[in-house]
């Protein structure tokens, strides 16, 4: 049981309309009482009124008045955390709300710390480990794609097919350990071949959700994209044209950007991160070769690489040089100001624009989106966009499984294979928090922003 009641300012904190400062615990009712003085017939103290109404009154501190507010009383368990919450609208700006909140505090409240009332929600059954982080991700959702994905995770619909797979786990490995307890009675050779075949369809269905590790990893973080290039090839042109607005100075004399300039674009449901870089040359003083430097830290960095050429200009040695060395990363070629006679003789295929006008845009887009995501973006796929903590314990999943297969075809002990077993069933558990330790939901939980 958790027996203090927290409370913290769940809006961004700055100058805004509105700010609401949020209190849950068993004594969140009794704590807002302290500071609540309703106003008019229809309002009513915390502590009376009814569940899920809105009054309206004053936050008051030593006998004076803090700040207008409405008051929102939401009784256990009808609340995201399953315990009393109260939900103080107040004016936005820092002093007001962080004068309600003082004064909150002193009734009796204490800070929340980051992610306190999901992981309080979680602790209490609200949600499981898999809902809980998808919070976050609607949160920083960046695209609509990537909030759809993590709409359907927060709904439960990843959950349930973890829940399924343990499930089957569990089950066959219960199978496997009444054997063990009565040893006289062996398992039957249909049984045994029906055993196989479902710890097979678990293991197949664990490859499935391995295998959108990466999808769910550029929805929730994007993908970096670095736009490199000879210095006025037009990759700054470009970059604006991409983003569908001016970003950076375009101008016709080259060497323009001197540093690398990131921002974040929808492409296609995707969100790519392009880094805009500063020509590739050799340094004409020691600005640029700083700006240059940052570029090659950049592309280092970066997982994609958009090559921009200038169809006005020959293919050099120095080209050449760059074509070879950025060979290992994902790359797209572009042969820019297509407007101008075509001089470019490219040893490789390249996507044709024009970024002053747009020409060739909208297929580059298609062709980022191709590039990084496996296939057609489908509806049905959005459910099951693993993280990078599922994906390690479905590893681990599939480890213990596969060797309990092995260990089942190969006729050793039941133990054996019950052990393995139980080592995949764990793994999965992990993954909505059915078996979790304390370090683990730290972890998950210190990356959330306090007062979610």
């Amino acid at each position: 049981m958790i027996d203090d009641t927290i409370a913290a300012i769940a809006t961004p904190l700055g100058e805004g309309a509105l700010a609401i400062i949020r209190l849950s615990g068993p004594d969140a009712l009794a704590i807002a009482a302290k500071c609540f003085e309703p106003i008019g017939a229809a309002s009513a103290s915390p502590t009376d009124a009814a569940t899920h109404t809105l009054h309206y009154g004053n936050i008051v501190a030593e006998g004076r008045a803090i700040d207008e507010v409405l008051l929102a009383v939401m009784r256990a368990p009808r609340t995201f955390t399953r315990e009393d919450t109260v939900e103080i609208t107040c004016h936005g700006g820092m002093v007001a709300s962080q004068a309600v909140l003082q004064t909150v505090l002193a009734a009796g409240a204490r800070s929340a710390l980051p992610g306190e009332f999901t992981r309080r929600a979680f602790l209490n059954g609200r949600i499981d480990l898999t809902q809980a982080e998808a919070v976050s991700d609607v949160i920083h959702a960046r695209t609509d794609l990537a909030l759809a994905a993590a709409n359907e995770q927060l709904a439960g619909k990843l959950s349930q097919r973890i829940n399924e797979l343990r499930d089957t786990l569990m089950q066959t490995l219960a199978h496997f350990e009444a054997h063990i307890d009565f040893p006289d009675e062996d398992i039957a050779p249909d049984t045994l071949a029906k055993l196989t075949d479902r710890l097979e369809a678990a293991l197949e269905f664990i490859d499935q959700l391995l295998a959108t590790a990466n999808e769910g990893r550029i929805l929730r973080r994007g993908i970096r994209a670095a736009i490199i290039g000879r210095p006025n090839a037009g990759k700054s042109s470009l970059l604006n044209q991409l983003l569908g607005h001016d970003r950076a100075i375009v101008m016709p004399s080259a060497g323009t950007t001197r540093d690398t300039i990131e921002e974040t674009a929808n492409i296609r449901g995707l969100p790519v991160v392009f880094i805009d870089t500063a020509g590739l040359r050799e340094a004409a003083d020691g600005i640029e070769a700083e700006g240059i430097r940052r570029s090659h830290e950049s592309i280092g960095r970066a997982e994609l690489i958009l090559h921009v050429l200038d169809a006005g200009e020959t293919f050099t040695a120095e080209d050449q040089k760059y074509l070879e060395e950025f060979s290992d990363k994902k790359r797209l070629f572009i042969a820019n100001k297509i407007d101008q006679p075509r001089v470019l003789d490219l040893p490789v295929d390249c996507h044709e624009t024009c970024a002053l006008d747009g020409t060739g845009i909208e297929p580059l887009k298609d062709a980022i989106r191709d590039l990084v995501w496996s296939g057609a973006i489908r509806a049905d796929m959005l459910p099951a966009m693993i993280n990078a903590r599922h994906q390690e314990a479905l590893r681990r999943a599939r480890a213990g499984l596969t060797d309990s297969l092995a260990s089942l075809r190969d006729e050793a002990t039941l133990e054996l294979i019950a052990m393995d077993l139980r080592i995949a069933a764990n793994a999965v558990g992990e993954v909505v928090g059915k078996t979790s330790t304390e370090d683990l939901l730290d972890s998950i939980f210190s990356q959330f922003c306090i007062g979610k």
